[in-house]
């Protein structure tokens, strides 16, 4: 059983995010970045409240800015999903998490040292360039799910 509902168009989406966010990190960092999309749509809490579909979460505004860098500066994010990043995103949505992004809502490339927070939320782990973070205990169980 998938871990969201979702759709072939919504695969494609999250695969073209996936690349668009970590190409550079090759296919196990776009799955932890696909992960955290997936734990998004999930967790129903906090700042993800009422996100029902991955268009919600890849389109979700914060602070008058999408929640992802890659929609609003474009570049390989508005290129067409290819098939390797589909078959990534369909293994996400349908089951997959791992340490760092297994719980993670947010994830960031500080080009640096990962700070101990983000947000407020704690350091979960790093996987080569992006530093993951979960929800602070007993804050978001959807996260969990």
């Amino acid at each position: 059983m998938a871990r969201v509902k979702y759709t072939d168009k919504d695969v494609s989406l999250m695969a073209r995010m996936m690349r668009a966010e970590a190409e550079g990190e090759g296919q196990q960092g776009m799955l932890m970045v696909g992960n955290v999309i997936v734990n998004r749509l999930a967790a129903d809490c906090l700042d993800f409240q009422g996100l029902k579909s991955i268009p919600d979460v890849i389109y979700q505004v914060q602070g008058g800015n999408y929640s992802f860098e890659a929609v609003q500066k474009g570049n390989v994010f508005y290129n067409r999903a290819r098939s390797v990043e589909k078959r990534l995103a369909k293994k996400n949505l349908d089951y997959w998490r791992e340490h760092p992004s297994k719980y993670s809502l947010w994830y960031f490339n500080p080009y640096g040292d990962c700070p101990p927070t983000w947000y407020n939320q704690p350091f979960a782990g790093q996987y080569k360039q992006h530093c993951y973070y979960e929800p602070q205990a007993n804050t978001c169980e959807g996260a969990y799910r």
